[in-house]
């Protein structure tokens, strides 16, 4: 097990952020902006290189997102404005051995699965934390809903084995940018997650769930002693 040997713990998210930017994105690529705690770091990466003079066209995967972007001299163009995105650099809430993924948490799976398979290359940046031995161990499964006859949907998404929680702000019901609800459903571990999401997509009312499989070309993982290793 590798141990903070510095009394400064470094900013895991920062780092590999950063070096997912630096690595995969050069001028006069059309990039695709992920959504999250870990994605904001190379948000703002990408508005430096912005302003150093790189011409980029950036596509991104939540309101939020394009409102951090544009806050940055960052210009964010509809993903149907472009034909095609040469790399997204987003985050996930899960990664298993295989680089399948569990993402959603923020709200956003449904624009992030779109510009996913929008884009040549999927970037994939967390810390290992996010590291799970199968997917849905320790965060439940996000999925995207209409809210007409929601009450139904969840008893369906409940058949498949999970406990499906209706996502809450304020005391309202959260809406998403597509204007939908999200059903958090927990498993104690998804077995066979694609098997899993050709039943859940079958379902009536389901818009998007958050099993993001066969996504991910790289996944950039950052360690405690501020290291980062690569899975392709």
């Amino acid at each position: 097990m590798k141990q903070i040997i510095s009394e400064k713990t470094p900013n895991l998210k920062k780092i590999v952020a950063e070096k997912a930017v630096d690595d995969f994105v050069k001028d006069g690529m059309t990039v695709g902006l992920g959504t999250g705690s870990t994605a904001e770091y190379a948000i703002k990466r990408v508005g430096e290189l912005v302003k150093n003079g790189f011409k980029l066209k950036c596509v991104a995967t939540s309101q939020r997102t394009a409102d951090l972007a544009e806050s940055l001299g960052v210009r964010i163009y509809d993903v149907d404005e472009v034909d095609h995105i040469d790399v997204t650099i987003d985050g996930a809430d899960e990664v298993d051995p295989q680089k399948q993924l569990i993402k959603g948490l923020g709200g956003a799976l449904l624009r992030e699965k779109i510009v996913a398979a929008a884009s040549l290359a999927e970037v994939i940046i967390v810390d290992e934390s996010k590291i799970v031995e199968k997917l849905g161990m320790k965060t439940p499964l996000p999925v995207e809903v209409i809210p007409y006859g929601h009450k139904k949907t969840a008893y369906a998404l409940e058949r498949q084995g999970c406990k499906a929680t209706l996502r809450m702000k304020d005391g309202k019901p959260f809406i998403t940018d597509a204007g939908n609800y999200i059903y958090d459903c927990k498993f104690e571990a998804i077995e066979s997650p694609f098997f899993l999401e050709s039943r859940i997509d079958v379902i009536p009312g389901v818009v998007e769930n958050g099993l993001f499989l066969n996504t991910a070309d790289v996944v950039l993982i950052s360690h405690p002693d501020g290291t980062v290793t690569k899975r392709e």
